[in-house]
């Protein structure tokens, strides 16, 4: 086998270099066409411009009603966090939960869900409960209160 009969890897490809004359096999427009928009430096097109047409998103009719900028949204704790942060006894309230970096907002409320397993007796204090979060704070001896 010799060297040159070997597949040319992208380490041993010559780099394209543009604009550097008719010897360079991409000479006098460097591969950007004749005249134009996109001939010329600086252009930045977007990918979903239309040439100065309405655009699609423009000419499509808005439906329906969308209720984003009052939905509730909880900040969400699951139990497998609750029992690694927590001491057997513990009493967990959002203020706490925000206090120790545990959640980064409080948003509308605290909702607690049931990922994970929890193994300490805790007092917990939310907006909201998943049901079975309920059955696993009680069934490990802890106590649920809806704020």
């Amino acid at each position: 086998m010799k060297l040159e009969s070997l597949p040319k890897t992208k380490e041993l490809k010559n780099v394209k270099r543009v604009g550097r004359g008719p010897g360079s096999g991409m000479g006098k427009t460097s591969t950007h066409g004749e005249k134009g928009q996109k001939s010329r430096s600086g252009v930045s097109i977007s990918a979903w411009f239309q040439g100065g047409q309405s655009p699609l998103y423009r000419r499509i009719p808005k439906r329906g009603f969308h209720n984003t900028r009052f939905e509730t949204k909880y900040a969400v704790i699951n139990l497998s966090d609750l029992d690694k942060y927590f001491q057997d006894g513990d009493e967990v309230t959002p203020e706490i939960l925000k206090s120790r970096g545990i959640i980064k907002k409080q948003l509308s409320g605290v909702k607690v869900l049931a990922n994970g397993t929890l193994t300490k007796k805790l007092t917990v204090k939310a907006h909201r409960f998943s049901s079975v979060a309920v059955s696993k704070i009680e069934e490990a001896g802890g106590k649920t209160e809806v704020i």
